[in-house]
């Protein structure tokens, strides 16, 4: 019998999951903005409230999300990162600009946003971010 290759990370790297966004669901600290705001994304594809609660900065966290009134309804299909600043393994703070891509009921829609993340613990956290027209 052979095992069924790990699917592809939802984040669009090209990796495996488990080997990708997986580390970070499963509790490893994210190195760059960039990578917390890959699993952040692919964290809204699968579902995982708790990991974005949990990777949302405290001084901006709301108390609860509900992406199960979203479940069948949006579909993630797509993420591209623009540009970032800053954000590295040797900074506190950084910007991400991406451009997310989901369907609402079959219709193709998308989010542009620029990203601001700190750490907080030595961790990364998502602060907040400017949404684009789309």
């Amino acid at each position: 019998m052979s095992r069924r290759p790990a699917p592809d990370c939802p984040c669009g790297s090209g990796r495996r999951y488990d080997a990708c966004c997986g580390v970070y669901h499963a509790g490893a600290a994210a190195p760059t903005a960039e990578a917390l705001m890959r699993s952040r994304y692919s964290a809204y594809a699968l579902g995982l409230e708790d990991y974005l609660l949990a990777s949302w900065h405290p001084d901006t966290r709301p108390a609860s999300l509900d992406l199960a009134a979203d479940a069948g309804r949006v579909k993630w299909v797509g993420l591209e990162i623009v540009s970032t600043e800053a954000g590295g393994e040797g900074d506190e703070v950084g910007t991400v600009a991406f451009i997310a891509r989901y369907k609402v009921g079959g219709r193709a829609e998308r989010l542009s946003e620029t990203s601001r993340f700190a750490r907080v613990a030595g961790r990364w956290t998502y602060r907040d971010g400017d949404v684009a027209g789309g």
